[in-house]
C-alpha cells in the first residue's frame, strides 16, 4: 500500500493509546498523574466502572517529557488515551480491519506481576496484533526506594542504593520471564535498540509521576517512528467513529460519546450509527468536544463546537440515539451515498453477531465488544452459547434460558447488566438461574463455582440412588415371622444394608436372589439402612424361613451389574474400607462365569 502524501487535507491526527491493566495495578492512577487529576477518587470502589478518553495537547507532552524529547521533532498533535473499566471493552475499541487502538499501555503492579486480567489483557492484545509498552507501575513500594517526583526512570533507577536496584531487577526480570511465556522478549526500554524487536517496560510510579516523563517520550517516538502512515488522515473527509457510551444528559436528551478517529464531523451533518435493530440515521443536533486534560466521565468537561477533526473525544445530542448499540461504528454521510453507509454499518454490526447452538446458556452484556469477550471466554472453556445479545436481563430472557433440560445450561450470565423489573421473579418461577458480574474472569469463576456446586449435588443424588454392597447374618432365635414378610434379627457383617435392596443367598459360583428388603428397624425405629457391626430387625419380602433361608443364614445384598461398574469406577472413593472389600467379594464370584461382568 502506497504512503500517502501529507498535505493541508492529510494531516497527522492524534495517536489512540489504550490502557489496560489488572484490577488496582494503577491504570487509572497513572493518567491522573498525566492530567492532574482524582478520578480514581470519584470512583466506585477506585475502580473504572465507565471507558473514559482524555486528549493530551503536544505542549503538554513536551513539557513533562522535558528533556526526554526535542520539541522541534514532536509532528503529533498530542496524545489521545482511553482508560477501559476492563479489557473486554478493548475488544468495543475496533474499527473495520483491527482494533482501533495504535498503541496500548499494559500497566503492571511491580510487585503483584501477571494476574489473571494481565493474562487476559495479553492474549487479546496478541490476537488484536496491537503494538504496547508495558509499564511496570508501584515502584515506589520496592522498600528503601528513594522517590524522585517527576523525575524520568532511568533517572530514578541510577540513583538508588545498590540493594534497592537489585531489588528492582528482581522483580522486573520475573516480568520479562513472564512476557517471554506469551512470546514476547522484553527489557528495561533504555536497554532496548529496536522496539519492533524487543518490548520495551517503562518502570513507573503513578503516584510520584516517576517515569511519566520516560512514558510520554516513548510514546510519541514511537507512533512517530513506525505508525506515521496510519496517523495520516483526510480531515475534509466524512468522520468515522465509534460509540463509547449512550447516556441521559439534563437538556439535550439522550447523547453518545464517541470517539472520532477518522476525517471530520459537523452540526446539522447526516450519520449512521449501528442499534439494537440495526443502522439508525439520523443528524447532528449538537456536537460538544472534550476540553484537553479532562475526562469524558466528568461533568462539564465538553465544550460546544460546530466542527471536529480526528482523533477526538466527542459528545453526539441527535433525535433517535435511545437504541444506540455501545460499540457501534458511527458514520457521517457528507457525499456519500447514504446506501452504502448503511450496508457497511449493518455488515459490522453482522461481524459482531455471536455464532450460537440449538442448546446452552443465554448470555447479556452492555456492549458488542463485551458482548464478544465474554462469548470468547466462554468458548475457550466449551460452554455453549444459546443467545447473545446486548441489554439488560428481561423476562424474555429467562423464557428461552428455561426450555433446556440441562441444568448447566438453565441459566443466564449477564456482564454489566441489570435485571429489567419482574426477571428475578421469572426467574424464580422458571428455575433458571441467574448469575452477574462487571468482571468477566469474576463471572466465570461463579459459573465454574456453580457447575461445581451442580456436579456435587448431583453426584451425591446419583450415589444415593445406587444400591450398596453388604453381607448380613440371620441371628439365632431371632425369627419373629416367617413369611409375606419373614420378620427377622440380623447383624450387619460388612456393607451398607439399605432398605428397598434386593438380598441373594450364596451358591457355590453364582448368587441366587429370594427377595428384598421391605423394612429395616433399630431400636424401634424405621430407618432407611445399617451399618457394619449394627444389629437390626428387617422384613424380608419373598422369602419364607425353613425353606429358602434359616437361622444363622448369611445373606448378600444382590447388586445390579451396572451399580456394580458405578460404584468401581466413580464411587470407589465414596464408599468404607469394608464396603470396597464386600463389592470385591461379591463381584469376584459374579466374575468366575464371565470375567467381564459389572465392567
Amino acid at each position: 500500500m502506497p504512503k500517502k502524501n501529507i498535505n493541508n487535507q492529510d494531516l497527522l491526527r492524534t495517536p489512540i493509546i489504550s490502557v489496560l491493566g489488572h484490577v488496582d495495578h494503577g491504570k487509572t492512577t497513572l493518567l491522573d498523574s498525566i492530567r492532574g487529576s482524582s478520578i480514581t477518587d470519584t470512583e466506585a470502589g477506585a475502580i473504572t466502572q465507565h471507558i473514559g478518553i482524555t486528549t493530551v495537547p503536544i505542549d503538554i507532552v513536551s513539557n513533562m517529557a522535558g528533556s526526554l524529547v526535542s520539541s522541534e521533532s514532536l509532528e503529533l498533535p498530542g496524545l489521545l488515551f482511553i482508560d477501559t473499566p476492563g479489557h473486554q471493552l478493548f475488544t468495543t475499541l475496533r474499527s473495520r480491519g483491527g482494533s482501533l487502538a495504535d498503541i496500548a499501555i499494559l500497566v503492571v503492579d511491580i510487585n503483584d506481576g501477571f494476574q489473571p486480567q494481565t493474562k487476559e489483557a495479553l492474549n487479546i492484545l496478541r490476537n488484536s496484533k496491537t503494538p504496547f509498552i508495558v509499564c511496570a507501575n508501584k515502584i515506589d513500594t520496592i522498600p528503601g526506594w528513594n522517590s524522585h517526583q517527576n523525575s524520568a526512570s532511568v533517572t530514578s533507577y541510577t540513583s538508588q542504593p545498590e540493594r534497592v536496584r537489585l531489588a528492582l531487577d528482581q522483580k522486573f526480570y520475573q516480568l520479562v520471564g513472564e512476557l517471554s511465556t506469551f512470546g514476547f522478549t522484553s527489557d528495561y526500554y533504555w536497554k532496548v535498540s529496536d522496539f519492533s524487536k524487543t518490548l520495551g517496560i517503562i518502570p513507573t510510579s503513578a503516584r510520584t509521576c516517576e517515569g511519566i516523563p520516560d512514558l510520554l517520550a516513548v510514546l510519541m517516538g514511537l507512533t512517530q517512528k513506525y505508525m506515521r502512515e496510519s496517523m495520516s488522515v483526510d480531515i475534509t473527509g466524512p468522520g468515522k467513529g465509534m460509540v463509547l457510551e449512550v447516556k441521559e444528559e439534563r437538556g439535550l436528551g439522550t447523547v453518545i460519546d464517541a470517539i472520532l478517529y477518522d476525517g471530520s464531523l459537523s452540526e446539522d451533518d447526516q450519520m449512521v450509527v449501528g442499534g439494537l435493530d440495526g443502522p439508525i440515521s439520523t443528524n447532528v443536533r449538537a456536537l460538544f468536544s472534550l476540553l484537553p486534560l479532562s475526562e469524558s466521565n466528568s461533568n462539564n468537561l465538553f465544550t460546544r463546537t460546530s466542527y471536529v477533526t480526528a482523533a477526538s473525544g466527542i459528545r453526539i445530542a441527535a433525535p433517535n440515539l435511545s437504541n444506540v448499540l455501545v460499540g457501534s461504528p458511527l458514520r457521517s454521510v457528507r457525499d456519500s451515498n447514504i446506501d452504502s453507509i448503511l450496508l457497511e454499518i449493518e455488515s459490522e454490526l453482522e461481524k459482531a453477531k455471536i455464532d450460537t447452538q440449538d442448546s446452552g446458556v443465554v448470555i447479556r452484556a452492555d456492549t458488542l465488544g463485551s458482548l464478544e469477550a465474554l462469548s470468547k471466554a466462554l468458548s475457550d472453556i466449551e460452554i455453549p452459547v444459546m443467545r447473545a445479545s446486548v441489554g439488560d436481563i428481561a423476562p424474555r430472557d429467562i423464557s428461552l434460558a428455561s426450555t433446556t433440560d440441562e441444568k448447566q445450561y438453565r441459566l443466564i450470565l449477564g456482564f454489566n447488566v441489570n435485571l429489567i423489573e419482574d426477571a428475578a421473579r421469572h426467574a424464580r418461577e422458571k428455575d433458571v438461574k441467574i448469575l452477574t458480574n462487571d468482571v468477566i474472569y469474576h463471572l466465570l469463576e461463579e459459573y465454574e463455582s456453580y457447575t461445581e456446586e451442580l456436579s456435587s449435588y448431583r453426584r451425591k443424588n446419583l450415589f444415593e440412588k445406587l444400591t450398596r454392597p453388604a453381607h448380613f447374618q440371620i441371628l439365632e432365635n431371632h425369627i419373629f415371622r416367617q413369611s409375606n414378610p419373614a420378620i427377622v434379627g440380623v447383624e450387619i457383617l460388612s456393607g451398607t444394608l439399605q432398605k428397598g435392596a434386593p438380598v441373594a443367598i450364596p451358591l457355590q459360583d453364582d448368587f441366587k436372589r429370594i427377595g428384598f428388603v421391605k423394612d429395616i428397624h433399630h431400636q424401634g425405629e424405621s430407618v432407611t439402612q445399617a451399618k457394619i457391626g449394627e444389629q437390626v430387625s428387617v422384613s424380608l419380602d419373598g422369602p419364607t424361613i425353613g425353606r429358602q433361608v434359616d437361622e444363622k443364614s448369611e445373606l448378600w445384598v444382590d447388586v445390579h451389574e451396572k451399580h456394580v461398574k458405578a460404584l468401581e469406577d466413580t464411587f470407589h472413593d465414596d464408599l468404607r474400607n469394608d464396603e470396597c472389600e464386600t463389592l470385591s467379594r461379591f463381584a469376584q464370584v459374579k466374575r468366575t462365569k464371565d470375567p467381564f461382568w459389572g465392567k
